[in-house]
């Protein structure tokens, strides 16, 4: 078997904040049973048993929410535990854990640094614009204690990186916002199109995405990291990296610009198995850790044709010069046509918008890189 990547939610759906914007809240209202508590410690080892003595070559473990630290940092050091315990092969164990900052202290910042923790931190923005959508539970501000949870990383040496929603509000102040990156020293940063809730109409909430908006936001965000790129200065901006990387030959790490869904292990506190964090729900449940195995989980995934039906692109999609690069997007942001039994990017505008503008720059870099 490959390398096999786990995201686990250790705190279910549970969380110490309230984004108004948040697709978990939204997918565990739309399944029979919400919340599933916090994951056992039974579950966690059957979870890390099961799938790090079938991997070969590396594990990677991520950890998500709802929020995960609520879990306790106790949890997190018997994580570690059982990774050594049942690493009998010598493969490379990764860990990664996307966090909302709220619970960072000193202790949780000594243990990622000292257990080699990768840390997403949320954040959406400037201040003004980030406190309007992610709110305390109470509807209080939240931004000052998320940038003192990224100045105790910086202090303790801390592996981390922004994890920006583009909702409607960054992606029209997004030069102010990487200005303001910037200063903070923020090298390494990823951006997420905000969703629209499952099987809802696009558009229909304030803080939605419009296409020709998020086009103009790619576009912008571009051309500002091609400037520093001239001058040796650009962040780590995953999309754009991966973007260059394809055009070098290289697979992307992000599912979303590979055009296929790929092998993932997404687990409920309950030790439930989904393909995708983005469809947690009922009729896409694979198995349960605690019960099956992974040639169970994988057979399930088969028959449901998850995978599979990422594949079933329209034809204009498929014919488009930048279908190659582009690939489709990700299939949680597809539409279902009745007519052709195909898909197509809701982001197909923003994505012609964006390679229309940027790609001959993206070409130019990728041949610097050659020569180099």
């Amino acid at each position: 078997m490959p390398p096999i990547s786990v995201l686990m939610k250790p705190s279910s759906g549970m969380c110490n904040m309230k984004c108004d914007y948040c697709f978990y809240c939204d997918e565990t209202q739309k399944r029979i049973q919400e919340s599933y508590g916090f994951m056992s410690e039974q579950t966690l080892k059957n979870v890390v048993r099961k799938t790090m003595l079938r991997a070969e070559g590396a594990v990677s473990y991520a950890f998500q929410g709802g929020e995960p630290t609520l879990r306790g940092l106790e949890f997190f050091e018997k994580v570690v535990a059982f990774e050594k315990q049942y690493n009998k092969n010598g493969i490379r164990v990764n860990n990664a854990l996307q966090t909302n900052g709220y619970l960072i202290d000193e202790a949780w910042c000594r243990f990622f640094k000292e257990n080699h923790f990768l840390v997403g931190l949320s954040v959406d923005g400037t201040k003004e614009i980030h406190d309007t959508y992610r709110h305390s539970k109470n509807g209080g501000p939240t931004f000052d204690r998320v940038c003192h949870a990224a100045e105790l990383m910086d202090t303790y040496g801390v592996e981390y990186n922004i994890l920006t929603v583009v909702n409607q509000k960054v992606a029209s102040e997004i030069a102010k916002i990487y200005e303001f990156y910037k200063k903070q020293g923020w090298h390494y940063q990823q951006y997420i199109a905000c969703l629209d809730p499952l099987e809802e109409a696009h558009g229909e909430n304030e803080y939605a995405l419009e296409p020709k908006q998020y086009g103009r936001f790619l576009i912008e965000l571009f051309e500002l990291w091609y400037a520093d790129w001239k001058n040796g200065t650009q962040p780590y901006i995953r999309q754009f990296e991966n973007y260059v990387g394809i055009l070098l030959g290289y697979q992307p790490e992000a599912c979303d610009q590979r055009g296929i869904c790929g092998i993932q292990n997404v687990v409920e506190a309950d030790g439930s198995v989904y393909p995708c964090d983005f469809y947690m729900l009922d009729e896409y449940r694979l198995g349960n850790f605690n019960a099956n195995q992974m040639e169970e989980i994988n057979a399930k995934r088969k028959e449901i044709g998850f995978i599979e039906r990422s594949l079933q692109l329209k034809e204009s999609c498929k014919s488009c010069p930048y279908f190659t690069i582009c690939r489709g997007g990700c299939q949680r942001n597809r539409d279902y046509d009745q007519v052709s039994g195909m898909y197509e990017n809701y982001f197909c505008k923003s994505y012609e918008m964006f390679f229309d503008a940027c790609l001959p720059k993206m070409k130019e870099m990728a041949e610097t890189l050659k020569r180099r």
